[in-house]
């Protein structure tokens, strides 16, 4: 196959696995984000939607401001409200409804929950992580002390509680609960009680639980599931402390594995799927591209390449057939899918990105309060403007929906709104 023709062919199978992958509620994206990365966990939003053009003062300007306390958690985006996480005193946990245009609150819901991260990470705080996940009216919350809580949206009424170590066993995992939930159906999937859960969304009831490590130091992940239909066949794509994996979902057993070298088990990417090849990278790693195959009952994992620039916290973007992706070291680069040779790297930013896309630009919001809008090109790095948009650390995902830009700031929630283009 000549180069041309098979960049549009990863092309067309990137689309088709965004296609695969759908929107959460099965509702226009516009108003919501709902969700972990996005409509659909991989930081791109609907080209058609709005995107601002400029980051200038007078084109984007701050709405509001509530102080809060520490999390790392997105915010959750809705018609009516944004929803925030916080830990308060080292003690409790606290999910708050905040009404979308003023910032007022509608709601609280507070529990005891708190742990110590052991000491060679307590630079990272001992606060709420995990990002919580909005569905039918329904907040699902992940308490740091691998606890989840479905909440009624509109009124802040407790539906259920399912406190994993007291129900299901194991251990409260030492760095906390980090995985963000994601539902599919009538059902929940989430990597918690030392393991990969299905739970039903409805009750909180345990379908299955996979995948079991046991929680504790070097168990629970620090990624998140997505799901994804590769060779045919429809999965949960996991990342463990260790491996990549494929999962059943009717029985949560293992399809098919991967193991994926990383100092002290860091596997945190969230897993990047185009069509039947999955993308990964980790901290005291190299970044990999493996291509799942299936043949009847049997399946097989292949090395496509292997590149020795390291991810660390910051998942990427894929567009047009090439990664964008902020590294260990720092600096941001860009890999062609391809050949998985890196087309530029640049000089240091921050320690960490989000990253959100429309397929021709890119948002990231550096830990350090910076904003940058960057232009996809392949070929160089293009920075089409930039600004100091919050004092604080900002760790938290970037949310974008309807003219509005949400940053959760490490104390403090705060919303932009952008003027479209004259």
């Amino acid at each position: 196959m000549k180069s041309s023709q098979s960049s549009a062919m990863l092309a067309l199978i990137f689309c088709s696995a965004l296609a695969n992958s759908g929107n959460v509620s099965g509702k226009e994206p516009s108003k919501q984000w709902a969700q972990w990365r996005g409509p659909d966990r991989t930081g791109h939003i609907d080209p058609a939607l709005p995107w601002p053009t400029s980051l200038k003062e007078g084109e984007l300007d701050q709405t509001w401001r509530v102080e809060l306390g520490p999390s790392y958690s997105s915010p959750i985006i809705t018609d009516k409200h944004v929803f925030v996480t916080e830990t308060v005193d080292r003690k409790y946990e606290v999910i708050r409804a905040l009404d979308r245009e003023t910032g007022n609150q509608a709601w609280e819901v507070k529990w005891e929950g708190a742990i110590k991260v052991p000491f060679f990470a307590q630079s990272n705080g001992s606060w709420i992580r995990a990002t919580p996940i909005y569905d039918e009216g329904r907040l699902y919350v992940a308490g740091i002390r691998d606890v989840l809580t479905c909440i009624d949206a509109e009124s802040g009424k407790e539906i259920w509680t399912v406190d994993f170590v007291k129900d299901h066993g194991g251990q409260v995992p030492s760095f906390g609960f980090v995985s963000s939930p994601m539902i599919d159906g009538k059902y929940l999937y989430v990597q918690a009680a030392g393991g990969f859960v299905k739970l039903e969304k409805a009750t909180g009831k345990l379908v299955w639980n996979g995948l079991k490590d046991g929680g504790g130091m070097m168990g629970s992940a620090f990624s998140s599931p997505v799901k994804a239909t590769i060779a045919g066949t429809p999965q949960m794509v996991v990342q463990t402390r260790t491996k990549l994996c494929g999962v059943d979902q009717e029985n949560g057993k293992m399809l098919w594995s991967q193991d994926v070298p990383a100092f002290r088990g860091m596997n945190i990417l969230t897993p990047t799927v185009v069509g039947n090849r999955v993308f990964t990278s980790s901290y005291g790693g190299e970044s990999f591209l493996y291509d799942v195959k299936k043949d009847g009952n049997d399946w097989a994992v292949e090395q496509v390449w292997a590149n020795r620039k390291q991810g660390y916290m910051s998942s990427p973007v894929v567009i047009d057939n090439h990664v964008y992706m902020h590294l260990r070291n720092q600096r941001f680069t860009c890999i062609d899918l391809e050949t998985g040779k890196d087309t530029w790297t640049t000089e240091s930013f921050g320690k960490y990105w989000s990253l959100v896309t429309n397929g021709k630009h890119i948002l990231a919001l550096d830990e350090r309060g910076e904003l940058l809008l960057i232009k996809a090109n392949p070929n160089k790095f293009e920075l089409i403007e930039s600004r100091k948009i919050a004092d604080a650390e900002t760790w938290a995902h970037l949310g974008i929906s309807d003219h509005e830009l949400f940053v959760r700031e490490l104390n403090a929630m705060a919303v932009y709104r952008w003027k479209d283009s004259p």
